[in-house]
């Protein structure tokens, strides 16, 4: 035990002995009386250390396990395409924007009715996808027991990145 952690148990103990002896005092002092005023002073001392007891009991309790990763694509691994879609990228609302996407990896949400799904594609090297034309593109989805059913062949979707609709797609081919 720490010095600090010795002086914090005496100073609960010593309020806690000045507590109850002021509610004897003021048990037996007659109403109205400075000595039954003095008792309840010595009573209320000890409300700032209840605090401290209640947060040491909380401490006390134990702790429920955190809640698990969520599964990101890191953890699958190699690309595994679950389906064949045709994407056509939307023009951007800033002129700026409006340069094709290079090769690499793109995340997103495929949104169909009111549902989204994560997935992903790749861009292969030397490629780029033109904004208004049609790519057919290899898709990979996060949970694919969910999102396959939910993405026939002929379905169309809206690709969701961030808080905007960068493309929309119709499913070729479930793979």
């Amino acid at each position: 035990m720490t010095k600090i952690q010795f002086r914090r148990k005496l100073i609960v103990i010593i309020l806690l002995c000045v507590a109850v002896t002021g509610a004897v005092v003021r048990h037996y002092a007659e109403r109205g009386t400075t000595t039954r005023d003095i008792a309840t002073l010595l009573m209320v001392l000890w409300v700032p250390i209840i605090g401290n007891v209640i947060a040491w009991l909380i401490g006390r309790l134990p702790r429920r396990a955190p809640p698990p990763e969520p599964v990101t694509f890191d953890a699958l691994g190699a690309f595994t395409p679950h389906l064949l879609a045709d994407i056509t990228l939307r023009p951007p609302a800033l002129p700026v924007h409006d340069v094709p996407l290079g090769a690499g990896e793109y995340r997103c949400a495929l949104v169909i009715d009111n549902q989204g799904f994560s997935a992903r594609w790749f861009v292969p090297q030397g490629e780029v996808l033109e904004r208004g034309k049609a790519h057919a593109l290899d898709i990979e989805f996060l949970t694919p027991d969910l999102a396959k059913p939910r993405f026939p062949q002929g379905a169309d979707f809206r690709v969701l990145v961030g808080d905007s609709f960068i493309a929309d797609g119709r499913v070729l081919q479930p793979l």
